[in-house]
């Protein structure tokens, strides 16, 4: 083959590596969106048009964490020193959608302001790598991670405890942490138990194992509801989507609903209300997804 047609091939196999690549997580790729998802899998961002979440209002019976949520992430957006947060607790009671919602009244301040970076718990380990692509970015990003917590043999948690306060080169002063999980501590009971049996020091392995929660300047937590909070979760969604519905009507079809499920939280009432709203014929068209 000569020179002449090589020269063609080439440039066509260049192009084609080109569109291969992954994406770079540069300045211009972290405006084209306001939130991302996170793959290790080649080290890239994927944008999300639209992140799924609610309206703060309402999201009931948390008021006080929702407050000291949404201060820390307006000090952060505006540059001042902010925590890195855990929201830990019961389930459904809003964790990941207070997160969510908390972003989008603070990105609203200040469109492009502030972005949103989901890593799954899966992909802690290549943190690092997302720190160090976005550490200079310039973009204020807020990382979030949902159901953070760690079974036996797990060491990841090692190496996030270094990539959020104690490694060398330290968070990036543009990045904040935010996790939830049902677990304070975020290990398993009989982790810890296991590790306090076979140490050594006993206190220094449970140190170690709990430690990494320290990390996290903001503990917040999560509690079932009463019965009140539950009928208030039940009617905000109700009178937001606009279903027509006597009060005592709602309250004792979600009371039963509730016993059904055996539980009461914020997920329970969402799924009541989109039971609901089926069997009254209106459709969900606002933003809205069960709390978690």
């Amino acid at each position: 083959m000569s020179d002449s047609e090589l020269a063609p091939l080439l440039a066509r196999v260049a192009d084609a590596l080109e569109r291969l690549a992954p994406a770079g997580a540069d300045d211009a790729r972290l405006e084209s969106a306001e939130g991302f998802v996170w793959h290790a899998d080649g080290a890239r961002l994927e944008a999300v048009p639209r992140i799924n979440r609610l309206d703060i209002s309402l999201l009931k019976g948390i008021d006080r964490v929702r407050d000291i949520l949404l201060d820390n992430t307006r000090r952060f957006a505006r540059g001042l020193p902010a925590n890195n947060a855990l929201l830990w607790g019961a389930r459904g009671m809003g964790k990941s959608s207070l997160i969510k919602a908390a972003h989008g009244v603070v990105a609203a301040d200040a469109p492009g302001g502030l972005k949103l970076i989901e890593i799954h718990r899966e992909e802690i380990g290549s943190l690092p790598v997302l720190l160090g692509r976005l550490r200079g970015s310039g973009a204020r990003c807020l990382l979030f991670c949902d159901d953070l917590s760690f079974d036996s043999e797990d060491t990841t948690y090692k190496s996030l405890k270094a990539t959020l306060e104690g490694g060398i080169s330290g968070r990036p002063d543009n990045v904040l942490f935010y996790a939830t999980s049902n677990r304070r501590h975020l290990m398993a009971r009989d982790m810890i138990d296991n590790e306090r049996s076979t140490a050594i020091h006993p206190g220094e392995a449970v140190e170690e194992s709990v430690s990494l929660s320290d990390r996290f300047g903001l503990w917040l937590g999560f509690h079932a509801c009463d019965q009140a909070t539950f009928f208030a979760m039940v009617e905000g969604y109700a009178a937001h989507f606009g279903l027509a519905i006597e009060r005592e009507t709602l309250h004792a079809e979600a009371v039963e609903w509730s016993m059904t499920r055996g539980a009461r939280s914020g997920r329970v009432a969402w799924q009541f209300v989109q039971d609901l709203a089926g069997r009254l014929g209106v459709a969900l068209t606002a933003e809205g997804e069960p709390p978690a």
